[in-house]
This record gives C-alpha cells, sequence and structure tokens, in this order.
C-alpha cells in the first residue's frame, strides 16, 4: 500500500507539507490531504511501463472512510455545475502488476481526495497536461521503464471561493525517473494554470453573475509550462527533497528561471 520512495532506485520520498495533512496510502500511490483545505496539497505515484494492465474504468466516486466527509471535498461541489472532477494521480498510472491488484488502484482513484475541481473544457492545453506523463514515460522507455510523479493543485490564499472551497487555479506536477542504470535521478517540472485571462472589470462581472447563478467563477484557458521544479517547491511550499538538484533545467538552462508556456509535447526539455 502507498507509494514507493525506493521505487526508482534513487530514492524520491514524498513531499513534506509546511500545513497539517492527512497521508492516504492506497495501492501504489499516497494522498496527502489538506484537511483545512479539503483538497489535496499533493499526490504521489509510482508507475511501471511494463506492467500496466487495461482495466474497466467504474467512475465510482466515493469519500474515503479513513477521515471525516468534512476534510474532503465531495460530490456536492460538482453537482448541477461544468465543473470536472480531476484525477491528480491519473487513473491509469497506478493500474500495474497482477490484474486484481491493478484493478483495485484503479477503483482507489476515484476516492474523493484523489480529486480537485477543474473547468470541464477540453482543449489544447489540457490535452497537452494530460499527455504529459506518456510522453516522459515513453522518453525513459530506454532506462527502467518506471517514472515517480507527484501531482497536486497550488493552494492559493486568493483562489476564488465557490461552495465553500477555494477553487485552485493552478496545478503542478514532477516526473522523476533514473538515469545511468538507476545510479542518477532526473526530473521535470510542470505547471497548468486555469485563470481567467480577461481584464479585472470583466472578470469582476462574470464572477458576480457566477455567484448569482450558483456556479463557479470564470475558469479558463488552460495554458501549460515547464518551470524549474525549484518554483514548484515555492508556489507549493513543498519540500521536494532531491528533486530540485535533478532538475533537467538546471543542465538545459541553468541561467533561466522563466516559464515557458508549451504548445506542443515536442517542446518538452527533458534534458536531451
Amino acid at each position: 500500500m502507498g507509494y514507493d520512495p525506493t521505487f526508482l532506485g534513487p530514492l524520491v520520498p514524498l513531499p513534506v507539507a509546511a500545513q497539517p495533512v492527512r497521508e492516504l496510502p492506497a495501492t501504489h500511490f499516497t494522498v496527502l490531504l489538506d484537511p483545512a483545505r479539503r483538497l489535496a496539497a499533493a499526490t504521489a505515484v509510482n508507475v511501471d511501463g511494463v506492467t500496466l494492465q487495461d482495466v474497466p474504468r467504474d467512475d465510482d466516486w466515493h469519500l474515503d472512510p479513513r477521515v471525516p466527509a468534512c476534510e474532503q471535498t465531495g460530490p456536492e461541489l460538482y453537482a448541477r455545475n461544468d465543473l470536472d472532477r480531476g484525477h491528480l494521480v491519473r487513473r491509469r498510472d497506478p493500474v500495474w502488476g497482477d490484474p486484481g491488484v491493478a484493478a483495485q488502484a484503479s477503483r482507489e482513484t476515484f476516492a474523493y481526495p484523489n480529486a480537485a475541481p477543474q473547468a470541464s473544457e477540453f482543449n489544447q492545453g489540457r490535452e497537452l497536461w494530460l499527455g504529459l506523463e506518456d510522453h516522459v514515460l515513453e522518453h525513459a522507455r530506454a532506462q527502467r521503464l518506471r517514472l515517480s510523479v507527484l501531482t497536486g493543485p497550488v493552494l492559493a490564499g486568493d483562489d476564488p471561493v465557490y461552495r465553500g472551497v477555494r477553487l485552485p487555479l493552478r496545478f503542478w506536477k514532477v516526473a522523476a525517473w533514473a538515469l545511468d542504470g538507476g545510479r542518477r535521478l532526473a526530473a521535470a517540472a510542470f505547471v497548468l494554470d486555469q485563470s481567467p485571462l480577461l481584464p479585472a472589470t470583466e472578470l469582476a462581472a462574470r464572477t458576480h453573475a457566477a455567484a448569482a447563478a450558483d456556479q463557479p467563477p470564470p475558469l479558463g484557458p488552460f495554458r501549460t509550462f515547464q518551470v524549474p521544479v525549484a518554483d514548484v517547491a515555492d508556489l507549493t511550499a513543498l519540500d521536494l527533497g532531491p528533486l530540485t538538484a535533478a532538475d533537467v533545467l538546471a543542465v538545459t538552462a541553468p541561467q533561466s528561471r522563466a516559464w515557458r508556456e508549451l504548445a506542443a509535447l515536442a517542446e518538452v526539455d527533458l534534458g536531451t
């Protein structure tokens, strides 16, 4: 049960949060739930590309019985609106190994602590976000076909409130893999931004109208950036351990701290 920090060979520990969190281990992954925000502060999953299984998707979202319902964002947030329950640990990532174990992992990804509210529209930015892990896994194919992936929302204090829950405007992901036969760690970090690109007066008017109609505030467009791992640590106040030093951008762009907006997977810098 739970995320294995030794999965790659080089140690990749769970993130360490500055605030109190509930550690919720599941099959091949762990969720660190922030009970005050009722959302995950971080998730971590091990992905074995050799033994990935194809199991049916049941979409049976459920509260995690290990924590009080008042500490989770449940179905009431997603009712009668166009918000998606966005998987943080992707459904297919922990679905590997023995078929029975893989099926259990699939079911466990549908626990509400593994969800975060996201705008429902699919566009190029979101498709790019969903393809990042596959892209990095393919890059690692010549190594051990294994990844450790950390993902979560940026829990900012000024996130807009909807039905008593602050909706994250940014999400982050750090993918790690082993090089040189498991002797060296590499990592790449990404941020997805669903902040609305609207003038302040228009944003205020739309937010007010949405609140009057019991609808979410404006979200989107989805924009995906490759960023320094250190920036993710700064944004989230998470201790990411050895991942900051393993950042491929530290090798390929050591003088640059700029975020690079991505339009296609081919633009991802994996250090080669």
